[in-house]
């Protein structure tokens, strides 16, 4: 246990002190915050009033309040995925440098090695998510705020569920990677499209039927939708306290994918979390059993 703790301990000073890797892992976070709130805030607050019925005019703060759940939903969606892979890509730093070497020489255990990287990731990306989180809710403070204390709980529920699901699927991958080279692809490739497969950056009721099909089986859709509905729940229910129709509300959480479909059938929160939990429990499976097939590969050679 207490060569658990070491490991650990290790690979969190090891994350925070290399600069390229910290700073990396902000970057979504960051751009996205700034991105959102400079470019598409006016974009998305037309597209809420436009849906609205001409005599069922909105206060300028519950819009905004509308507009910002959706903004720190989509940040909070993305980084907690984003973060995960920057911090795991010590083990990769550690493959290309040979340090995983002198410690397999050592007489510690090869799962143990591989358990505390994935801890040590999941700390990391949770200390920095929870932060973001924070600034998050900060933010919607200040434009207008209806978050009840259960959704700021849920909130960051999803948060640690998102940061979960991220830490094992890029484990699993950073498994097959060993150069410098490689983390730069991955890491592009993972914050330019993660985003919009998990419906992020552009809601998926917006794209066509073929392809809404194909995202309805990716568990990162769900994770989505979890922190959209708990960051927009208590606003949604102040406009209809303030009379617009429930109608209209069920089409608002419809385009922005708080009530997903999968093949024409409804996905309620309550079975959102099972998929979410499921997912997470397979990929840390999997992630185990690679890294047992591949002890057993090179002992034998």
């Amino acid at each position: 246990m207490n060569t658990a703790f070491i490991l650990i301990k290790r690979n969190i000073k090891l994350f925070f002190k290399d600069k390229g890797m910290f700073l990396a892992s902000l970057i979504t976070p960051a751009i996205l915050l700034v991105l959102y709130v400079t470019f598409l805030g006016n974009v998305y607050r037309g597209n809420f009033t436009s849906n609205l019925p001409g005599f069922l005019p909105l206060s300028d703060r519950l819009t905004d309040g509308l507009v910002g759940g959706q903004l720190i939903s989509s940040i909070l969606a993305v980084s907690c995925v984003t973060t995960a892979f920057c911090a795991n890509f010590l083990i990769v730093q550690d493959k290309a440098s040979g340090t995983v070497k002198d410690l397999k020489i050592s007489p510690v255990n090869s799962s143990l090695l591989s358990m505390s990287y994935y801890i040590a990731t999941l700390i990391s990306t949770l200390m920095i998510c929870f932060t973001a989180a924070g600034i998050c809710l900060v933010y919607v403070a200040l434009v207008g705020w209806y978050m009840s204390a259960a959704d700021v709980f849920l909130l960051f529920l999803d948060v640690l569920l998102l940061a979960l699901f991220g830490t094992a699927l890029s484990s699993i991958i950073n498994l097959f990677l060993s150069t410098q080279g490689q983390i730069s692809a991955v890491g592009t490739v993972i914050s330019a499209g993660y985003g919009f497969i998990c419906g992020a950056y552009m809601p998926i009721s917006s794209f066509g039927p073929g392809l809404q099909k194909a995202l309805s089986f990716l568990p990162g859709t769900y994770g989505t939708s979890l922190v959209r509905n708990h960051a927009m729940q208590g606003v949604l229910s102040e406009m209809n306290r303030q009379g617009v129709p429930m109608e209209v509300i069920e089409e608002i959480k419809g385009s922005l994918d708080c009530s997903p479909y999968f093949f024409g059938r409804q996905v309620e929160i309550s079975s959102m979390y099972p998929i979410l939990g499921t997912t997470i429990v397979f990929l840390i499976v999997v992630y185990l059993f690679l890294n047992f097939v591949r002890k057993g590969i090179l002992s034998k050679a």
